[in-house]
């Protein structure tokens, strides 16, 4: 038989045996059992013993069960009443998230005009026309770095350290000093994702950050959902998109947690001189406010202008500056961008831990980029890059010219990166209700889409890019020209009203 089996019918037959030697003892009921005698053998204790245990086992699992039972009765009379079907409900956070382009071109009632091609001027993707393409040098970096098999597991959270070095000495310029730690250096997956790392590492829910008007409107989507405030400074059309510093300097308060510059700036185009960055800096260096730098278009600089970097301008105030592949390297899907942490005073301790813990939260970048990073940072020619900024800067100029002579518009000759604002006098277009409306009937006939500046906080304006083929942005100026002068109105109604009330107050 089984030793198991053995061993028990063996200890039954010695407890037995050991019973009938034992001197006779009184029945012992279960709450006091009689205590056995020194001249009981080892067996006879140890049985006493397990029934001691058994009965404490017994009124331990009896009161455990009293308790749960009781427990259980108070949960089901103060909690809800049971489901009596699926409720489930979204989050707050899902909920409160928006992305205002998509909102706002959703609600555009659009039917192209069938018998003109469609152009798309509201795309930011400059890949989307096939005229803009990345570099070999950049595609054979990641073939190589696919083909080693090195980067195909988890990377550091914070980036591999080899391509950390990369971004690091590439971005040397950002620092005075051009020294850039790699443990400074933090990879994310795309510039968006380093915006939302560096909003949330800097700001709880209840305290507010200070973000351009007009503006790129993700960084209202990140914040929005996470309940903190963002507040608008204006940027002036007619000083180049230079910031409202004493507007901006009004919003500040006890809960701001950070200023953002966008710069070069989408929508705008703008690039901010030294002078303009100084008074930027002097103003969070009054309030003690850290910059997160949106700079991912900083190379994107059009002859005659010079990006600097604001970090490079400034060792008292604490600066985050996002970058990428993004844009330069005409890899958006690729979703490769960083944050640099310029902190030369260590004033950022406590939010540079809450920025690595960020970094958890998806486990790092794609490691097949950034594999690759070290030879697409200096291997891609500098050529490429010319190219790229000829044909943005020769689409600009075309825009430019074309529009400038179209009644009731007013484009902004842009500096940098890959837009170019126009203003749109709505008064002179009383066909239309808005600048959202403008747009619409703009597709609706001419079949060329632009983006509303209500989309960037910014009625009154349209934005176009100025990645297409020049033969597609000379065709839809063409095509907006012949729009303009179709509904233009030299005098609107409400142009005549106004005119008319001024002479009556005149006559008296």
């Amino acid at each position: 038989m089984p030793s198991s089996v053995a061993n028990e019918s063996q200890f039954r037959y010695q407890s037995s045996r050991s019973r009938a030697s034992c001197p006779s003892r009184s029945p012992s009921g279960p709450e006091s059992p009689t205590p056995v005698t020194p001249n009981c053998d080892v067996v006879d204790l140890a049985l006493a013993e397990l029934q001691l245990q058994s009965q404490e086992i017994r009124k331990q699992q009896e009161l455990v069960a009293t308790t749960s039972s009781s427990s259980s009765s108070s949960i089901s009379s103060i909690g809800s009443p049971k489901r009596s079907g699926w409720q489930i409900k979204s989050s707050k956070l899902s909920l409160n998230t928006h992305n205002r382009i998509r909102n706002i071109v959703e609600s555009l009632k659009i039917k192209p005009n069938p018998e003109k091609p469609m152009i798309p001027l509201s795309i930011g993707d400059p890949t989307t026309f096939g005229n803009l393409k990345a570099a070999d040098e950049t595609m054979k970096a990641v073939l190589h770095s696919l083909e080693s098999g090195k980067f195909n597991g988890y990377a550091s959270t914070m980036g591999h350290e080899v391509a950390r070095k990369a971004v690091a000495k590439y971005s040397a310029h950002q620092r005075s000093d051009g020294e850039i730690d790699p443990n400074e250096v933090v990879l994310c997956s795309g510039c968006s994702s380093a915006l939302e790392y560096c909003i949330l590492a800097l700001a709880d829910r209840g305290q507010n950050v200070l973000v351009p008007r007009p503006g790129f409107c993700l960084y209202y989507t990140l914040a929005e959902g996470m309940d903190i405030e963002v507040r608008y400074y204006d940027l002036l059309p007619d000083q180049q998109w230079r910031a409202d510093l004493v507007q901006l300097e009004s919003l500040i308060d006890e809960n701001t947690a950070a200023l953002l510059i966008n710069n070069p700036s989408n929508p705008c185009g703008s690039v901010f001189d030294e002078q303009h960055l100084r008074e930027l800096i002097a103003i969070c260096e009054r309030h003690y406010l850290p910059i997160i730098a949106d700079e991912i278009y900083e190379h994107f600089v059009f002859p005659g202008s010079k990006h600097l970097a604001v970090s490079s301008l400034t060792t008292e105030v604490p600066v985050l500056s996002c970058g990428g592949l993004t844009k330069r390297f005409l890899v958006p899907g690729w979703r490769m961008g960083w944050i640099i942490v310029h902190d030369r005073k260590n004033r950022l301790r406590d939010a540079i831990v809450g920025l690595k813990n960020m970094c958890g939260r998806i486990l790092g970048s794609n490691t097949i980029i950034q594999g690759a990073l070290p030879d697409i940072l200096t291997k891609t020619p500098q050529s490429y890059f010319d190219g790229v900024i000829d044909v943005l800067h020769s689409n600009a100029e075309l825009a430019y010219k074309m529009l400038k002579q179209v009644r009731g518009l007013d484009p902004v000759m842009p500096h940098g990166a890959m837009y170019m604002m126009i203003g749109v006098s709505i008064e002179r277009f009383p066909a239309f209700k808005d600048d959202t409306h403008f747009v619409q009937e703009l597709v609706n006939e001419q079949s060329v889409f632009c983006l509303p500046g209500s989309c960037f906080e910014y009625p009154g304006y349209v934005r176009i890019v100025l990645t297409v083929p020049g033969a597609m942005i000379e065709e839809a100026c063409s095509r907006i020209a012949e729009f303009c002068d179709r509904h233009y109105k030299k005098e609107s109604r409400n142009f005549i009203e106004h005119e008319l009330l001024d002479c009556d107050d005149l006559a008296f």
